[in-house]
Parts: structure tokens; C-alpha cells; sequence
């Protein structure tokens, strides 16, 4: 039996060089029902999505996120915003209480939102023939984002999605064995040793291989550089300054 939507999810691949078509109005207007359409905690809608189709903005995004070409040149930038700021002002406006938005439950729940909203866009833009890109690298300088995108209080800009027409087509990036992944009924304490290595090989072999930006590296190698020094640290005072997580 075919499943279109499952060869979709299956053959995802991060696109990073894009044609310098835009998308339409009626294009953007569908990604963002899409993602509209995911599950939302408590129906609260805790998320806002930023689209950005002026140069000028994406141009002054680039730099912060390691001054990646393609947060500057994409069919269409999406920004995907932790968002309480919409429920404090709803809140004064019935006359109730905001202190609940600060505390660590409701950042979750706003995360989860964005995040769910994020993956079914991501499904969406792929399945019209799209390609997408995360860009979690607008944290970098999380003050300047907020600042360029003019982001209020109770507002967290979580990730990027540069979205448009694909003008490359990398190799797909193999992921964890099903085994490593999969837990069933309880937590294994235990990693499958001889599994972990098997990806290892296979992840060294991907990034020797691959179209451009080749490395000698194994999958447990790059977590273990990743582990060696903190990164953003400047995330959690930018939460508290935003009254978001506080307790």
C-alpha cells in the first residue's frame, strides 16, 4: 500500500542552497494553516509565526546564525515564536491574573506548541515539492533576534525554518538504529553497544562521502565535542528577562 505522507516523512533531507524563487502569498497562507492544523496543548495556541520576506531582515538575521547563505537567500524565512504574550494580554483584558505565564509548566507548553506547529510546516513545504531548514542558530544572539524581530515580553523565538525551491539534493543523514531509539515499556538502561557502533561506522562513512564539508568523525565523537563547553548561555537570563520559566 502507498503512503505518501510516510515517503514524505522517510525521505526528509536538510536543504541548504535554494533557488531564488519566492514562494506565493497563497503558499505561505497554506504552510501557516498547516501548521495551524497540529495539536496544541489545552488549545492554547502558545506560538506565533514571524514571516519574513523582506531582504533587509533577512540580511541582518544572517550573521547571528553563523552567517549560513540560506537564512539569507530562500524562497521564504519563517521565525517560530514561544508565544505567552498573547494569552497576558487576553488575561488583562478579562480582568484575570497573568502570574501563571511565568512559570517553567506554561514555556513548556509553548515550546511544545511551536514545535508541533513547526513539524507539520515542515511536512507541508515537503510534500509541495519543498525544501526546509531548521535554524536553531537564531539563538546565537537571542537579545539582537528579539530585537530585529521587535519580540514583547512572555516571547521566546525558538528556531528558524528557511523554506523554498531545492537547488541541491544531499545524500539523507542516517539516523539512530530503531534499537538505540526505541524504549519498550520501560526505560533500557542499557545501550545496545554493538549497535552504537555499527552507526558509528555508518555516520563516519556519511561524513566522508558526502557532497562538500567531509569530516572524519563518528556520531558519538561529534556528541562528545558537543559536550565539552556549554553553549547559549545566555538563554536562560533572556527567559527571565521575557517572565517566562521563573519557577
Amino acid at each position: 500500500m502507498n503512503y505518501p505522507v510516510i515517503e514524505t516523512l522517510l525521505n526528509h533531507r536538510s536543504i541548504r542552497e535554494f533557488t531564488d524563487q519566492a514562494l506565493t502569498e497563497a503558499q505561505v497562507r497554506l504552510l501557516v494553516q498547516c501548521a495551524q492544523a497540529a495539536s496544541t496543548s489545552s488549545f492554547t495556541q502558545s506560538y506565533s509565526i514571524i514571516g519574513i520576506d523582506d531582504p533587509e531582515i533577512k540580511k541582518q538575521l544572517r550573521p547571528i546564525a553563523y552567517n549560513a547563505p540560506y537564512v539569507e537567500h530562500n524562497g521564504y524565512f519563517f521565525v517560530f515564536v514561544a508565544d505567552q504574550y498573547r494569552n497576558r494580554c487576553i488575561g488583562k483584558k478579562m480582568g484575570v491574573a497573568t502570574d501563571t505565564l511565568d512559570t517553567t509548566q506554561r514555556l513548556l507548553v509553548a515550546l511544545g506548541d511551536a514545535a508541533f506547529a513547526a513539524q507539520n510546516m515542515a511536512v507541508a513545504a515537503e510534500s509541495m515539492g519543498l525544501g526546509i531548514c531548521y535554524i536553531g542558530s537564531i539563538q546565537n544572539a537571542i537579545d539582537r533576534t528579539a530585537e530585529i524581530l521587535n519580540l514583547p515580553e512572555h516571547t521566546f523565538p525558538i528556531f528558524g525554518m528557511a523554506v523554498g525551491y531545492p537547488a541541491q539534493n544531499p545524500e539523507k543523514k542516517p539516523r539512530l538504529p530503531f534499537d538505540v531509539i526505541f524504549h519498550k515499556n520501560h526505560y533500557q538502561h542499557q545501550i545496545p553497544a554493538e549497535k552504537l557502533s555499527a552507526y558509528d561506522q555508518e555516520v563516519a562513512h556519511y561524513y566522508q562521502t558526502r557532497q562538500g564539508n567531509n569530516r572524519d568523525e563518528t556520531w558519538t565523537e561529534e556528541i562528545a565535542r558537543g559536550l565539552k563547553a556549554p553553549a547559549r548561555m545566555q538563554l536562560k537570563p533572556f527567559l527571565d528577562h521575557q517572565q517566562l520559566g521563573k519557577r
